[in-house]
């Protein structure tokens, strides 16, 4: 999928690494965004980051995961854990690209890769038309594209990639 590519510095030590794309979800609805671009990371190596739950397991069975901490909502210890998992995997993988569809696991790895100059996707939910989430408001300072799946997400993120609707 082009609409995955992306421009422009992002980050202080910005590079380009040739590792594999870096797939960071949490499991549910965020992952099932993530599996619909299949034809576009099939094609590529990769890393998924992903709390060890049942549907993730029975959903990426056969995948490369490394398993992320959770819960992440309001949990400063699981924060602060995929932090350092975070750190850990970018400096050890030197992945070519980040791409999230949420939740909060995402926020420590766009922030460590920003800081790396590692690109990131973050693609917007398909059911938050109105309003962004706050995964989306937390990790804007370090997306290098943005993509939206409705017209009027580009309301709050006019500097998006309008994709249509990935599910």
């Amino acid at each position: 999928m082009n609409s995955l590519a992306w421009s422009g510095q992002p980050g202080p030590a910005a590079h380009h690494p040739a590792g594999p794309v870096l797939m960071v979800s949490t499991q549910g609805g965020h992952l099932a965004h993530l599996l619909a671009l299949r034809s576009w990371w099939e094609k590529h190596g990769r890393v998924w980051v992903c709390p060890r739950t049942p549907d993730v397991e029975d959903r990426l069975r056969g995948e490369r995961v490394e398993w992320s901490h959770s819960p992440t909502t309001r949990n400063v210890p699981n924060l602060l854990r995929n932090a350092a998992l975070a750190v850990r995997l970018l400096c050890h993988e030197r992945p070519s690209l980040v791409v999230s569809a949420g939740a909060g696991v995402a926020v420590p790895f766009f922030a460590a890769a920003w800081s790396l100059g590692i690109p990131t996707v973050f693609i917007e939910v398909y059911d938050r038309v109105d309003t962004p989430t706050m995964t989306g408001r937390l990790c804007a300072p370090f997306t290098t594209r943005r993509i939206v799946q409705w017209p009027s997400q580009l309301t709050f993120y006019p500097d998006a990639r309008l994709v249509g609707p990935l599910l």
